[in-house]
């Protein structure tokens, strides 16, 4: 049987193309959302939207051609895709429509070819990391994911000030269109079914390839700072993912906050750290590089990591004698997180691989690093060596998420 997947375009039949007119008009099956049906006298309409029950229904009809209305465009967010292997004994025909991407760009005289899109109709999606990680992104919104709870989250990541333009009741009498910031739309109700563009002037994204920033990058005075083939190698152990939440604890400087922040475009970085000195760097370092995905926190951990998001990544650079009970603490909330520990000492190295064996993490990796760089002194070139340093690495998987008291005995 001859069908055709129609693109509807926006719903005013103005949008609507004059090969779908065509094709619904040798149609006398149609099958589709209800509302797509309304105002088709005189043909069988059958109001069905799962995939499987469209394809059953093609199936057993008697006649044809019949012609599946889809909203929209066939290729954007569209039924269209489960329906195609469905269909496979039939001859397909896919008629194209007007998106709300295509038609609200061009409402908004913005050029659309560089945006990035996210649907959060119904979806699992990472919509504020979108926008963080992008200068232009496209939303859908719907369900339970309004427009005011994205405005919200971006509000709370730091990205109140990207401009947003919602637009709702496209192509209709009563179209809306409204640009503000985040923070202005936040407290707004919209409709249910609203579309967003989004634009972002300092989306994060690194500089370069190379596996760390050069040391010259971050302002640095007497505050500890973990040197870059350090760093290198501490990022090549945490595994990082674009959308996961990072804990650098004991953060210093912000050099591993800020080389994670740009590892992690679509998630956040949470610098934890109690001195004043290494705070005031910290922001400065931050405001430098442009990282809004970077989270200075105050205070001394775990008291200050209660009340995070829960971690995908955990980087201890410096504990304060409290390495146990940080870790214990980035368990608690994410019993499957992967953690790296820094140390300069066989003191602190043997307290980090005693906390690993109780704590039960594995897959476990220590390496030891002692980088020599060249020093200029005249005419000369000195070999000046660097203190060795240890980095331990582990994780914790499901079977792990019991973690014993610290009054259970240690297995070395």
């Amino acid at each position: 049987m001859k069908v055709y997947l129609v693109g509807m375009g926006l719903g005013n039949s103005a949008t609507m193309t004059l090969a779908a007119r065509e094709a619904i008009t040798a149609s006398p099956l149609l099958i589709g959302a209800p509302r797509l049906l309304e105002g088709y006298d005189g043909k069988t309409c059958l109001p069905l939207i799962a995939a499987k029950d469209i394809a059953a229904a093609i199936d057993s009809a008697e006649r044809g051609p019949a012609a599946v209305l889809l909203s929209g465009d066939v290729g954007f967010y569209s039924g269209a895709k489960n329906l195609y292997p469905l269909l496979s004994q039939h001859e397909v025909e896919t008629i194209p429509g007007i998106s709300s991407l295509v038609y609200f760009c061009a409402r908004l005289h913005i050029p659309w070819q560089d945006v990035f899109l996210v649907s959060a109709h119904g979806r699992s999606h990472n919509a504020p990391g979108a926008v963080q990680s992008h200068e232009r992104t496209f939303v859908l919104t719907g369900g339970n994911y309004r427009v005011e709870d994205l405005c919200a989250q971006l509000t709370e990541w730091g990205l109140g000030h990207v401009t947003v333009h919602v637009g709702q009741r496209l192509s209709y009498p009563d179209e809306m269109i409204v640009t503000g910031t985040a923070a202005e739309l936040a407290g707004r109700n919209f409709d249910s079914l609203a579309v967003v563009l989004a634009e972002n002037p300092t989306p994060i994204h690194r500089p370069y390839s190379a596996p760390a920033l050069p040391d010259s990058a971050f302002l640095r005075d007497k505050v500890p700072m973990t040197k870059e083939e350090i760093r290198a190698l501490v990022l090549s152990k945490l595994h990082l993912l674009p959308h996961h939440t990072l804990w650098d604890v004991g953060a210093g400087t912000g050099s591993v906050s800020a080389e994670g922040a740009l590892a992690v475009p679509e998630g956040r970085v949470f610098a934890v750290e109690r001195k004043e000195e290494a705070l005031a760097l910290l922001e400065r370092n931050k405001a430098a590089l442009g990282l809004t995905n970077l989270h200075i926190i105050p205070g001394t951990a775990p008291e200050a990591l209660t009340g995070l998001p829960t971690p995908d990544r955990v980087f201890l650079g410096g504990s304060s004698g409290n390495m146990e009970a940080i870790l214990r603490c980035a368990l608690s909330k994410n019993p499957q997180v992967r953690i790296v520990v820094t140390a300069v000492t066989l003191e602190t190295v043997a307290e980090a691989v005693q906390c690993f064996a109780r704590l039960g993490l594995s897959d476990t990796d220590m390496v030891q690093i002692a980088a020599t760089r060249t020093r200029k002194a005249g005419s000369y070139h000195l070999m000046d060596a660097q203190n060795p340093v240890w980095i331990l690495s582990g994780e914790a998987g499901a079977a792990e998420a019991v973690v014993p008291s610290p009054a259970d005995p240690i297995t070395l």
